[in-house]
């Protein structure tokens, strides 16, 4: 696997993936290897210098190479097919595929989320050529009826997990409460995702969060600054600030272990095995999570060549506590 879940660029485009299934899914064919999620991901943001490049990119290797293969080292026989949430600074697009079909929607106005279901309805801003005349051959779509995206593609499919949609209904009503007065803040969105009564923040299982990032995208005074635990379990990690600067290389307490072969307990580095080892957050955390807070925004308004690598600094910081 190469690549994550989420992710940015030094161009300002961030992107973040969820597993979905729907009509088309089906292990056996799926668990063949192609491009997974992962990798898309990767090389929309190694191509793109904007959002929507990042679809086209994401987009065309879908179309040309497909998507499957095992997407997990813990839970055998593991697959599903992906969906991402994809901004920079002036624009954003949801981008859902079911196998080689895709449609995207672009988000030009309050909140948005993904998750593990379909969710874009009848806004089609873009999609796969020949995508209703493929699901009205196929007895999907009637032609008549508005084309409804989840519904046509989604089957009522749910793959590996109860309740799919759940965990969809419950961020977009936390986003909508935190910015109702709108005043959606960094710090809210850091408290939707420690959330853990929505499923959003899953602190075990067989998937648990593994990993959370939070992205302020800039404006004419200021860079993109993205903020990351880089650990599991975010109710008891700290967001630490990054910004691309002349120095991006990471400290070596957030390096994992390498080798071929590695079970995922043996990949652990140094940091995720303090917090892993930690309790719920506390004074100290919340401390450092202000400190970063105003780190970030100072560092993000500096001229590039004055930008400090902070996050190195703030992981030191979060080591020690």
């Amino acid at each position: 696997m190469w690549g994550a879940e989420m992710g940015a660029n030094q161009a300002g485009v961030v992107i973040g993936n969820e597993a979905v299934w729907n009509r088309l899914s089906c292990s056996s064919h799926d668990l063949v290897s192609r491009l997974l999620g992962m990798d898309l991901l990767r090389l929309g943001l190694e191509r793109g210098n904007t959002a929507r490049e990042a679809v086209e990119v994401i987009t065309s290797l879908l179309e040309k190479y497909g998507q499957g293969g095992q997407c997990s080292d813990i839970v055998p026989d593991f697959s599903y097919h992906n969906s991402f949430l994809i901004a920079d600074q002036t624009e954003a697009w949801v981008l859902e595929t079911a196998d080689r079909l895709w449609a995207a929607e672009k988000v030009e106005r309050g909140c948005r989320n993904i998750s593990n279901c379909l969710s874009i309805g009848t806004r089609v801003d873009l999609c796969s050529r020949g995508l209703m005349e493929t699901a009205k051959e196929k007895g999907w779509w009637n032609g008549v009826e508005p084309f409804n995206w989840a519904i046509v593609l989604g089957g009522g499919a749910s793959g590996e997990l109860e309740n799919p949609d759940s965990r969809w209904r419950c961020g977009k009503n936390l986003l909508e409460e935190n910015a109702k007065l709108g005043k959606f803040k960094v710090e809210d969105m850091m408290e939707v995702l420690r959330d853990e009564k929505s499923g959003i923040n899953r602190p075990g299982g067989d998937f648990p969060t593994a990993g959370s990032q939070v992205s302020s995208l800039g404006c004419d005074t200021a860079r993109a600054c993205h903020w990351l635990t880089a650990t599991l379990a975010p109710s008891r990690s700290v967001f630490k600030p990054f910004v691309f600067c002349s120095s991006n290389k990471m400290t070596g307490l957030t390096q994992s272990p390498a080798g071929v072969g590695l079970a995922p307990g043996e990949r652990k580095h140094p940091l995720w095995k303090v917090v892993d080892a930690g309790k719920e957050g506390g004074e100290e955390i919340r401390h450092l999570e202000s400190w970063c807070l105003e780190t970030g925004d100072q560092e993000r308004r500096k001229p590039f060549s004055e930008i400090d690598n902070v996050f190195n600094e703030a992981v030191e910081k979060e080591f020690n506590l």
